[in-house]
């Protein structure tokens, strides 16, 4: 086990996951890169720069996000230019979205101890560290 390719393996596990995430978000009508956005105004409205600011820092999404967050204001789900927030509507998706989320989250999970999960986050960021990489997510 001790051979086998990291590289290979992570990848396999982040397309796997990937790929079961925004199966499950679509189903509630939503792409990934939109839950991304009205997950960052779920609290209230914030300038549309430092969502796509904070957004751009942990995600390397470039500029992907202002076509997804214009089809939001155009749904109805998110008001505004400079800041956005979430419509009444908007918030209801919401609700649905990480509702679907926790469940696909508990399925991803399933089976895997906290103390094996926490284990994996510590090797996975040493690993990213070792190699020169940054990677944050709170």
């Amino acid at each position: 086990m001790l051979n086998q390719p990291i590289g290979y393996w992570s990848w396999a596990a982040n397309k796997a996951v990937v790929d079961y995430i925004r199966a499950g978000l679509t189903e509630v009508g939503l792409t990934q890169p939109q839950w991304w956005v009205i997950n960052q105004v779920r609290d209230g409205a914030r300038p549309r720069d430092e969502v796509f600011t904070i957004l751009r820092g942990y995600l390397d999404v470039g500029d992907a996000l202002q076509p997804h967050t214009d089809e939001l204001i155009d749904r109805g789900l998110l008001a505004g230019e400079e800041s956005i927030s979430l419509t009444d509507t908007g918030r209801d998706l919401l609700e649905r979205a990480t509702a679907r989320q926790r469940k696909s989250l508990a399925r991803i999970h399933e089976g895997v101890p906290d103390a094996d999960f926490l284990t994996t986050m510590k090797v996975l960021q040493r690993m990213i560290h070792n190699a020169g990489g940054k990677a944050w997510h709170h």
